[in-house]
């Protein structure tokens, strides 16, 4: 985020027919605002992504662009879109992508369970997924932190 940026108010977004927000603050880090998002599309939303170019990037990363080149091959479209800020989930090698598609496993989950059969989107859906995301971002933060965390700077540039 930039520098002393201040964002826009909800009142002043424009809302965006076949997309619902749902936002929490799952408190990896100390601040006081939210930082996982949770973005809903309905069905036939269709959806394309800018990445780094950089041939080291976070699993998140990796898992989207497979997901995306999947849908687009199949012509499937995007039905969610989970996004956090401040833990950037790099360097965390296979046990990343393993949380990566964890996450996305349950949220697909949580959204089929929600919303199959309904004419309307449950509100109920809003507070318990993001509630779940909560959970699976702080879980899936957290092992990766601890280990980066019992490692001696000096003894891992030794190695390099």
């Amino acid at each position: 985020m930039p520098v002393r940026y201040t964002p826009p108010s909800a009142e002043s977004l424009l809302a965006v027919p076949g997309v619902t927000l749902g936002a929490a603050a799952a408190k990896i880090k100390n601040w006081d605002r939210n930082d996982v998002l949770l973005v809903v599309c309905e069905p036939g939303t269709v959806a394309a992504g800018v990445f780094t170019q950089n041939r080291f990037c976070a699993a998140p990363v990796t898992v989207c662009r497979a997901h995306l080149a999947r849908q687009h091959a199949s012509g499937g479209g995007l039905r969610a879109l989970i996004v956090n800020a401040g833990n950037a989930n790099a360097g965390t090698g296979e046990a990343g992508l393993a949380d990566a598609h964890a996450e996305c496993v349950a949220v697909a989950r949580l959204l089929t369970a929600a919303l199959v059969g309904l004419g309307t989107p449950n509100p109920a859906t809003y507070v318990i997924v993001p509630a779940a995301l909560i959970c699976l971002t702080m879980v899936a933060s957290y092992f990766p932190a601890r280990r980066a965390s019992l490692v001696d700077p000096l003894r891992a540039l030794r190695y390099e």
